[in-house]
């Protein structure tokens, strides 16, 4: 079935990155506040980040963990950890636009109508928090469009780098037979450069058992040793993992998680990254038993999509002609022949197949539930355009076999494409040029400065 719909932006993981770097809504940083610096942080190939947009975020991050300032890094180590996610969204915008992606000003404006109804919101009220924290609209724009751009890059990467074969699926289904548990986990990094000398090795592994017998101790917490020691990328979420199930953690560390309790953190743990430690936050069943009745719509369409060159308006008035047209005689199949765009559905007559309801968004499944059976549609506003639909009938269907098979298979998928996406970056971010001019300027910094006090202790 074809998906000519783009994942949710709320769902994503760069909003994520943008929202913990401090990019997106800051808390009342104030513009004036940054305005005497206005200088160069780094040099990224052809583009800059400025000494402004650094402070901003590391300001904006500060303002998060107001009260617990305790919990974050030396300042240094805090301005080059939010440099490097400053850095990567540079090179992975320019890898987009290099690649041909390209982004609207209609899509970026649904976005922020999004995230402003998650934020139960006018848009008119976002423009106004955003003025009152000092923040400027087009900066905020310009930061969807940088996170859109990315979104779509990583799925174009996933389309053309990633493939899930029936055999995969039919192993991790044989596997999770008798055990339906997930493990939600958190991590700490200390990371090691490629080539390692025998010196930064043990000077990493004195460091990884420092943290954890401060952790042992009760003198801080894991998700506080993670912001503030970590090297992951995820260090200022507090190093967490999310929940996993088995066949998307590695076989050896698969088996620690089995043995140990909720709230647990393994001893360190050497990798190809570095050295790391693994909590256990807590463990739950998600086993399904039983069936499972959805009800699935039957239907074909007719798409009109928005682009640089057809506006909102005339994708509208296009589909209105195209649906007069049908009501007037024409047959569904012979207008979707001449005038649908969605490619793959068109050399079908249109027809989607079953789904469900929620399966293409929200917008269309809505007026999809809503039709009677062999009714058209009025055009359906979507991400992708605008829609003609005829109904051709529902059902209720069992879909507990098909439903795992596909969690699965979005599972496996989901840890191939964590792993080479993060490989992608690391090679991207090897190629790219990057000229530091703040903090400790071209010197390597493979990993924060060693805590006193854990190397004190020796572990």
């Amino acid at each position: 079935m074809n998906k000519f719909f783009a994942s949710p932006l709320l769902a994503s993981p760069v909003l994520a990155s943008l929202l913990a770097a401090g990019l997106l809504f800051g808390g009342n940083v104030r513009a004036q506040d940054l305005q005497p610096i206005d200088r160069i942080a780094a040099v990224v190939d052809e583009d800059v980040i400025l000494k402004t947009e650094l402070d901003r975020a590391i300001a904006n991050i500060m303002n998060q963990y107001a009260g617990r300032s305790d919990q974050l890094p030396p300042r240094d180590v805090l301005e080059r950890q939010v440099l490097e996610r400053l850095i990567l969204l540079k090179i992975q915008v320019a890898q987009a636009q290099g690649t041909g992606v390209r982004v609207t000003d209609q899509e970026i404006d649904q976005a922020i109508a999004g995230i402003a109804n998650s934020n139960k919101i006018s848009v008119d009220q976002l423009r106004q928090q955003l003025a009152r924290d000092g923040s400027s609209y087009n900066d905020f724009r310009s930061s969807i469009r940088d996170e859109l751009l990315v979104q779509r890059l990583r799925q174009r990467f996933a389309q053309t780098r990633i493939s899930v074969s029936d055999a995969e699926i039919d192993a991790a289904l044989a596997a999770q037979a008798n055990t339906g548990t997930q493990y939600h986990l958190a991590h700490i990094l200390i990371a090691l450069p490629e080539g390692a000398t025998p010196e930064q090795i043990a000077t990493a592994q004195k460091k990884v058992e420092g943290v954890k017998t401060l952790i042992d101790k009760g003198e801080m917490e894991f998700n506080a040793a993670a912001v503030r020691y970590s090297d992951s990328p995820n260090a200022l979420e507090g190093g967490d993992l999310g929940w996993r199930s088995l066949d998307e953690i590695p076989a050896a560390f698969g088996e620690l998680m089995r043995k140990m309790s909720a709230g647990q953190v393994t001893d360190p743990i050497r990798g190809p990254s570095g050295f790391q430690l693994l909590k256990l936050v807590e463990v739950r069943d998600a086993s399904q038993s039983g069936p499972k009745l959805v009800t699935q719509f039957h239907a074909r369409h007719i798409l009109v999509r928005i682009s640089d060159t057809v506006s909102e308006a005339q994708a509208k008035a296009k589909a209105e002609t195209l649906r007069a047209r049908i009501a007037g005689g024409a047959k569904f199949e012979d207008v979707v022949k001449e005038s649908s765009e969605d490619l793959t559905s068109q050399t079908k007559g249109g027809d989607l197949g079953w789904f469900t309801q929620d399966e293409f968004g929200p917008e269309f499944g809505g007026a999809v539930a809503a039709l009677a059976d062999n009714e058209i549609s009025q055009p359906i506003h979507s991400q992708a355009g605008y829609h003609i639909v005829q109904r051709i009938g529902s059902r209720q269907s069992d879909v507990a076999d098909q439903s795992k098979r596909a969690q699965v298979q979005e599972t496996i998928g989901r840890r191939k494409l964590e792993e080479e996406w993060n490989r992608y970056l690391r090679e991207k971010r090897g190629e790219a040029f990057v000229d530091f001019r703040v903090g400790k300027g071209a010197e390597e910094t493979t990993a924060p400065a060693e805590p006193a006090k854990p190397a004190a202790s020796g572990g």
